[in-house]
């Protein structure tokens, strides 16, 4: 179904925009608030519509000519046809939008965003796959290319096909050198790339990590044990760049998940480390560990301007990680507890806590809803802060629970989901208010970012 001379309204779900048709809800894909244009319907749900442009008749003001080659095919960085300043107010209002409209929530003072100073090449970990169907342009001939192989993202809504990619803007520029080195290595010397439907060929992922001071961690992923050809591979990387720490596994399971696997150091360190307010912290090719680190600083420090913290308080962090936050209240705690459900991000957090020389934390590694409980609470104090820090799914609402129960004076709540913070901050409106409020923006060029809310007892 195709509409004519539709009027975008506002920036919507998945970074889409909006429109409304009869009274119904479209959301648009690349559309900008204030464009007019022709839609093609492409999906219908039951609250909504999804559909894409087809013809452009008035340019929104917001929007600015995208500046990758790969815009609206791999699927990221869907904003970047809009203006940077707008995309901080366009997230500024959606979070406001989610807490006032999601969670009916009234917040006493709202702070401004805070952008990025860097809105490229901000990212310190990207991962790629290796496919022997690459994905194909519309101008493309299957019978005219010389191969089908690809190294780069899946996609998007297939996970067989990987499109190829030549140049990404979110790392640091020597990633893009480092991956078209290794996809030329493996063209030249017929190493087999991963059929992703069949589960055969040798080359499966790469992960490239690297740090603000410079350090880089090369993982390569095999998919299977040729030692010739891995030995050779890696040392060629090994010559050609000198990374950090250099590391290899080797996944045969049928998904690509390695948090199970063994990963091989070939040269330098396992690890590498990284520099976040004022604090070294490790970081392994499993660990998890904010992506853009200049604006994990920024989020950090609203989370403790709204924490106070004092000397004598006990600060509980819940879904810790590796121990970021944890460490860096500990510094202005009497103690700081940190709680999160993966054991080896819980064993480098006491390594990253010992590399600090921090005495005042314990972890705990287990599932919130699970741990977070009576004796939990009573082995190790009564909080006197409380932290949280969920995936984009949120609270489990056993946990809200809990947090209700107890009753701490103050909780900090960092999210990546502003729509699951509201629901969360709904449920928990009986005994708390919101009292202040501040998005951090740690993805630009895409419609996800950060929001802090500080609760406090009623």
């Amino acid at each position: 179904m195709h509409f004519e001379n539709v009027e975008l309204l506002a920036a919507g779900g998945e970074g889409h925009a909006l429109a409304k048709l009869d009274g119904k809800v479209v959301f648009v894909k690349y559309g900008a608030p204030g464009d007019l244009v022709d839609i093609q319907i492409v999906g219908r749900k039951k609250k909504f519509s999804l559909a894409k442009i087809t013809k452009i008749h008035k340019e929104s003001e917001l929007r600015v000519e995208p500046f990758c080659e790969h815009y609206g095919v791999c699927g990221g960085c869907k904003w970047q046809h809009i203006e940077y300043p707008s995309q901080s107010q366009l997230k500024e209002q959606w979070t406001h939008d989610c807490l006032t409209r999601i969670g009916k929530i009234e917040v006493a003072e709202t702070l401004p965003i805070l952008g990025a100073e860097q809105q490229q090449f901000y990212r310190n970990k990207m991962e790629y796959t290796f496919s022997n169907k690459r994905w194909l342009y519309d101008d493309e001939k299957l019978e005219d290319l010389e191969h089908t192989n690809a190294l780069g993202f899946h996609a998007p809504g297939r996970f067989d096909k990987v499109l190829a990619v030549n140049k990404c803007w979110l790392q640091d520029d020597k990633g893009n050198e480092i991956r078209n080195f290794v996809f030329e290595y493996c063209i030249a010397n017929d190493y087999s790339f991963y059929d992703l439907k069949e589960h055969t060929g040798l080359m499966r992922n790469l992960m490239l990590r690297n740090t603000k001071a410079g350090d880089w961690m090369i993982n390569v992923i095999f998919a299977k044990n040729e030692e010739t050809k891995i030995q050779d591979l890696l040392k060629a990387i090994k010559e050609k760049f000198e990374p950090k720490a250099l590391n290899y596994c080797i996944n045969e399971k049928m998904n690509d998940s390695t948090f199970d696997q063994e990963f091989i150091s070939y040269s330098g360190s396992t690890d590498i480390q990284e520099e976040l307010s004022g604090l070294t912290f490790n970081i392994s090719p499993k660990s998890f560990f904010q992506t853009n680190p200049v604006q994990a600083e920024t989020l950090y420090q609203v989370a403790l301007d709204f924490a106070d913290i004092q000397s004598t308080d006990v600060v509980y962090d819940l879904y810790c990680g590796t121990g970021t936050i944890t460490c860096v209240a500990a510094t202005k705690a009497n103690k700081a507890v940190g709680v999160e459900i993966v054991e080896e991000a819980i064993e480098a957090a006491k390594e990253n806590a010992k590399l600090n020389g921090i005495e005042n934390t314990a972890f705990l590694a287990g599932d919130m809803k699970d741990v977070f409980n009576t004796d939990f609470y009573n082995l190790h104090g009564s909080p006197d802060i409380i932290i949280t820090d969920p995936p984009r799914s949120g609270m489990h609402p056993k946990v809200v629970d809990y947090l209700l129960e107890i009753a701490c004076a103050k909780i900090v709540y960092v999210s990546c989901n502003p729509a699951t913070q509201a629901r969360d901050l709904e449920m928990m409106s009986s005994k708390y208010k919101v009292t202040k409020s501040r998005a951090v923006d740690m993805f630009p060029q895409t419609h996800h970012s950060e929001n802090v809310v500080l609760l406090e007892l009623i």
